[in-house]
């Protein structure tokens, strides 16, 4: 899956592999844990978390991997040490199977983005 055509977030989950279902509904739920105050809604085709109307974090089900989009590159700076190991681009972790979701990296990244607005790359 490239890019969803779902309505909303339930729809686009209820889409995924199965093999990947679990994993992106935890994540989801991290998201929506953590990112207090922020819209979660479908943009460019996959879940999206907005503040103010910009998106701050994605995921989506890629073709090879599930990918983490992490848009605020102060948050990036400052995990620089911790993100060095993992496979990224410029603002994307990917995950080649669920079950090497890092979630525990995954929610501090999550609480950095929540705790102020930054600038959005």
């Amino acid at each position: 899956m490239v890019r969803s055509e779902a309505e909303d977030v339930a729809g686009y989950l209820a889409e995924v592999p199965e093999e990947r279902r679990d994993a992106l509904s935890r994540l989801r739920e991290l998201c929506r844990a953590e990112l207090k105050g922020f819209d979660e809604v479908m943009a460019y085709g996959m879940p999206a978390y907005e503040r103010e109307g910009a998106a701050e974090i994605a995921f989506a089900s890629q073709k090879q991997y599930i990918s983490f989009y992490l848009m605020r590159t102060d948050v990036r700076e400052a995990f620089a040490d911790r993100l060095a190991h993992q496979d990224m681009g410029k603002g994307c972790l990917r995950f080649r199977k669920p079950e090497e979701i890092d979630f525990d990296l995954l929610r501090d990244l999550l609480r950095a983005t929540a705790t102020r607005p930054g600038t959005v790359c």
